[in-house]
């Protein structure tokens, strides 16, 4: 075991505070990693704030993480010292199942072990995450960073890019499909560049004006206020897909699912902390879709990488010292952030 350092939330109530706590020494197949950066996610408020229930604290958030190779286990043969790596939101998996096979982690059927809060699969005890100046993963859950991202501005492709890329790919946005972004936000920005890039004409529904510029300078086509009672009824059965990103429960999903064309799809990838209310008749009339996305396999996350190194996409991101991070978490809640924070480990 080597010592570490981070920060940590103790309880649901009280803010992260500095923590200091042990990773274990590389296994064979293990990676040790420094972090450069972490992207502050708003999965990891929740999680802190035992919002989605059955946290176990100590916590130590973060899953978008960016650092480089310090060490590397006698069997690694996929990374070596001195690469530039990332970690996401998968730290294993049982390898075995049907959807581990088709490298679909993310489903893992027996669980997949998350970089954060989860049981060890050996049973050693809970993960912890990159807030934190160190971690070790196995190489097989360890991504290569392309030279031409720069390593703060990776750390949220890690989750947040993935979120947007897996469902846009799934669903097959691109030339002749038209693709609504719900929210404008950490998640949204990143749905927006990449199907733009996809090719797909792409609008940006928003409840208010302010991000209407940003929209545009993202790439957008349209931008809708969903404030205005007439964008539903002018703009009814036109999209052939809706990404959802919004994490609120107060939605009115029939108006939005009024949006898609026959047999079009909305997929939730925000994930509220309390039920949606979903009317089955917008659905049901017009054999429209209602599906739910997470994350992608490790597969899926290196290809979405290498896209958007090649297509130069990247966060918008505020970058911020570490003990900042409880002042980070309220302005998420306020949506007070352009786009995504990530957190400077070389402050911690």
């Amino acid at each position: 075991m080597f010592k570490v350092k981070g920060y940590a939330a103790t309880s649901s109530s009280t803010p992260l505070t500095p923590y200091s706590f042990e990773r274990r020494d590389p296994k064979e197949h293990d990676v040790v990693i420094d972090i450069k950066y972490c992207g502050i996610c708003h999965s990891d408020i929740h999680n802190a704030r035992n919002e989605w229930a059955g946290t176990t604290y100590p916590i130590v958030p973060g899953h978008e993480i960016a650092g480089i190779v310090t060490a590397v286990g006698s069997k690694v043969t996929k990374h070596k010292v001195g690469d530039r790596v990332g970690v996401g939101c998968l730290v294993d998996s049982c390898r075995t199942c049907a959807s581990c096979k088709e490298d679909l982690e993310n489903f893992c059927e027996n669980g997949y072990v998350g970089t954060y809060g989860g049981m060890e699969r050996d049973g050693s005890g809970m993960t912890q995450g990159g807030y934190s100046n160190a971690i070790v993963v196995t190489e097989d859950f360890v991504l290569k960073i392309p030279e031409s991202i720069s390593l703060d501005k990776a750390a949220p492709l890690l989750c947040a890019g993935i979120t947007l890329y897996s469902p846009l790919m799934h669903w097959k946005a691109g030339p002749g499909k038209k693709v609504g972004i719900l929210g404008l936000g950490g998640l949204g920005h990143m749905g927006v560049k990449i199907a733009v890039a996809l090719g797909a004409d792409v609008t940006v529904l928003s409840h208010s004006d302010k991000k209407r510029d940003d929209a545009k300078l993202f790439g957008a086509h349209n931008f809708f206020n969903t404030k205005d009672p007439n964008v539903f009824a002018e703009n009814a059965e036109t999209f052939d897909l809706i990404i959802n990103t919004v994490s609120s429960a107060d939605l009115d999903m029939g108006a939005y699912f009024g949006l898609l064309k026959r047999e079009g799809t909305l997929v939730n990838v925000g994930a509220p902390d309390k039920p949606l209310t979903v009317p089955v008749f917008p659905l049901i009339m017009k054999r429209r879709n209602f599906a739910g996305s997470l994350i992608g396999g490790i597969k899926e996350t290196q290809e979405m990488l290498n896209f958007c190194a090649k297509h130069k996409i990247t966060p918008e991101i505020e970058v911020i010292e570490p003990s900042r991070v409880n002042e980070a978490y309220e302005r998420v809640l306020k949506s007070d952030v352009r786009y995504r924070f990530v957190m400077d480990m070389a402050k911690l």
